[in-house]
């Protein structure tokens, strides 16, 4: 029976929609890859326990590390406390601190499991900070953190550095002296200011060339430190310029959720590695799509991953810090936590119409696991909106 279902356009009519999807079958196993694919997960809340959802948001722990097994299962890494996992809107560093630790913990108990965890100076308000060795402080207590508890660290950029910053010199600076001191190597963070506008000039300029050639120099400093770095500048060209210049052994990692799918494929000479929001949302297809790209089946990588895209681009589209509220919508439609509420309400973040546009296109990028389930789901949500 093809189900149908009303939903709001933009012109702010009704209009019916026909399900064409197909959910999309799990591995009897996880799959490998020939790219590195890290899934940047979200957090579940626990609505019941809330008390101060803006400050302290409570976390439904049991959901979450359950959603974790979900992406190990499909083949993937797991980028851990990082900006899916609303960090620094809505998770603060000692939500992400207890996070860290249980995820960690976790994955010891699953084989083959691994993660790269999110790593910032988010205790610093950037308001109150003022010098350059408040932020290096601020980094050495979280990148000692992670490691502390057997963790690799993403570098994630920071808020307070960008405040107090002058120059590109002054970001040499301090990524020279974290860098020194980690015990393992790190993946560097690029987010651009779509994604937090706080992060506006990162790297000492607001001029793309820049701050290529600041990065680069880190990244030359310390590159028996450094993994990798992700970009996330919703630009392929850029991504494509940094990577042609990074040295031998050193990783680009695509946070582009926008243009993923190339990347990721390449041009033949060189390719990216993936750490994505947009794979915590379309996890099975991801994976799919990457363990034909190891078979070396890329028309078949094209026809699974393709339909993904412009589902991403809605769920990103500006203002694309709210991006996490589309992502968690998903996991609510296939049935991953029982309830559609964030940390901070950044549920709120997005109106019925986005919503609807969403579930019309993970539709028909078959990412609707029960269609039954999704349907009456989104039933609910449109009578809680007044439809």
């Amino acid at each position: 029976m093809t189900l149908v279902l009303d939903l709001p356009t933009a012109d702010g009519k009704l209009s019916a929609y026909r399900f064409s999807g197909e959910p999309t079958a799990r591995p009897t196993s996880p799959p490998v890859f020939n790219r590195i694919a890290y899934a940047a997960a979200h957090v579940v809340s626990d609505p019941l326990k809330d008390r101060a959802p803006w400050n302290s948001p409570a976390i439904d722990w049991e959901a979450t590390m359950a959603f974790r097994h979900h992406l190990w299962s499909l083949g993937f890494k797991i980028a851990e406390a990082m900006d899916t996992a609303q960090r620094g809107m809505g998770l603060d560093w000692a939500g992400a601190q207890e996070l860290i630790r249980r995820s960690l913990a976790e994955a010891r108990r699953v084989p083959g499991a691994d993660l790269a965890c999110g790593a910032g100076t988010d205790q610093l308000l950037p308001e109150n900070t003022s010098t350059l060795g408040d932020v290096i402080s601020a980094y050495e207590t979280q990148i000692g953190f992670v490691e502390a508890e057997g963790g690799r660290a993403v570098m994630m950029a920071s808020r307070a550095l960008a405040k107090v910053a002058k120059s590109g010199d002054d970001y040499r600076s301090v990524y020279n002296e974290i860098l020194r001191q980690t015990q393992n190597k790190v993946v560097l963070h690029w987010l651009g200011d779509m994604f937090d506008p706080q992060l506006s000039g990162y790297w000492g300029s607001p001029v793309f060339e820049e701050a290529l050639e600041t990065v680069l120099a880190i990244i030359t400093d310390n590159k028996d430190k450094v993994e990798g770095i992700k970009i996330s500048l919703l630009d392929n060209t850029r991504e494509i310029a940094l990577r042609k210049r990074l040295p031998e052994g050193v990783l680009c990692f695509t946070g582009d959720d926008f243009n993923y799918a190339e990347l990721i494929e390449g041009n033949g000479e060189k390719y990216s590695h993936a750490l994505l929001g947009i794979f915590d949302a379309v996890a099975p297809q991801a994976s799919k799509a990457l363990a034909h790209l190891g078979n070396g089946q890329t028309q078949a990588f094209r026809d699974v991953i393709a339909p993904t895209v412009p589902l991403s681009r809605k769920i990103f589209e500006a203002p694309t810090q709210y991006y996490k509220a589309g992502v968690v919508f998903l996991a609510w439609l296939n049935g991953h936590q029982n309830h559609f509420t964030m940390p901070a309400g950044m549920q709120s973040a997005r109106g019925i119409v986005h919503y609807a546009d969403i579930f019309r296109l993970a539709d028909q990028a078959n990412v609707l696991d029960r269609p039954e389930l999704a349907t009456g789901r989104m039933k609910s949500l449109l009578q809680v909106s007044g439809l």
